[in-house]
């Protein structure tokens, strides 16, 4: 008697939720094709155009140097989503591996792996991420190392549960009766089963690599200064705030949270489909 209102204010709820994906990918979109685009003219020094506040011509400013913000803030934000990206996607393979050893290979590696897990999670993930970059040298391969290292622990987590829900299945148990050995099990009913969670527990790590790989840039263990990234540029507006140089800082930093905003909006949109995949099927 009483499903009916339920439903209305479910379907509207996703009616918003979708809405706000939606507009979430169009937002990723432009700020993953944006920096394609633009050129880099807007890059090079003109020292005519120094320090210029926002405006129609310059949506963003420039800086010191006159080059145009609103397309070093694109570029940087491309740069920094395809170093999340490298980052996320490596996290999720160590995830999965972890994840299908821990609840297949017996319990002396499932309570050594769990230990390792909460080994992780117990240390700060940009102590470790900083140790971690300094001691691969920093730069793009540093950061990719330092993410893919240090953020699989909590996906791999889910990943042990959800195998252990499977192994209990009754596909499963007729296929160890058929003598089929863990590892085959795994690869051929496992794992497909694991895809859904594996993509939005990547979607999900994307705000958490990109803000990472904003700080460490920040403090000069990440990229390269002479790449547009957005820790470099936040990093450079700090020497320039204190002249009333605002916008250095505030735009960049604005469109960073948006973007790690967005990611987590299409994650959760993406969490929600998939429950409700699951509770249909």
């Amino acid at each position: 008697m009483k499903p009916v209102p339920v439903l209305k204010q479910g379907s509207f709820s996703g009616r918003r939720a979708l809405w706000a994906g939606g507009i979430a990918v169009l937002y990723l979109a432009f700020a993953a094709a944006g920096g394609l685009f633009l050129g880099s003219e807007a890059l090079s020094t003109h020292l005519g155009s120094r320090n210029l506040a926002p405006s129609l011509e310059h949506l963003f400013g420039t800086d010191w140097l006159g080059r145009d913000m609103f397309t070093r803030t694109v570029k940087g934000l491309g740069l920094s989503m395809a170093v999340g990206f490298l980052g996320a996607i490596s996290s999720s393979v160590i995830a999965a591996v972890v994840g299908l050893l821990a609840a297949t290979m017996g319990r002396a590696v499932d309570r050594f792996l769990s230990w390792l897990i909460d080994l992780f999670l117990s240390v700060p993930h940009l102590v470790t991420l900083i140790l971690i970059a300094f001691v691969c040298g920093g730069g793009l391969k540093g950061i990719v190392i330092g993410i893919a290292c240090t953020h699989w622990p909590s996906l791999a987590r889910v990943i042990r549960a959800e195998v252990m829900q499977l192994r209990s299945a009754e596909f499963v148990l007729v296929s160890q009766r058929l003598g089929k050995s863990r590892l085959w099990i795994a690869m051929h009913h496992m794992a497909p089963h694991l895809v859904p969670q594996l993509l939005v527990g990547m979607l999900l790590l994307f705000p958490h690599a990109i803000l990472h790989e904003a700080a460490i840039t920040f403090i000069g263990l990440g990229l390269s200064p002479h790449q547009p990234a957005i820790g470099i540029i936040l990093s450079e507006s700090m020497r320039y705030l204190s002249t009333g140089m605002w916008w250095l800082a505030f735009f960049p930093g604005l469109c960073l949270l948006f973007t790690v905003r967005a990611f987590g909006t299409f994650g959760e949109l993406m969490k929600r489909l998939v429950d409700a995949r699951g509770l249909h099927d």
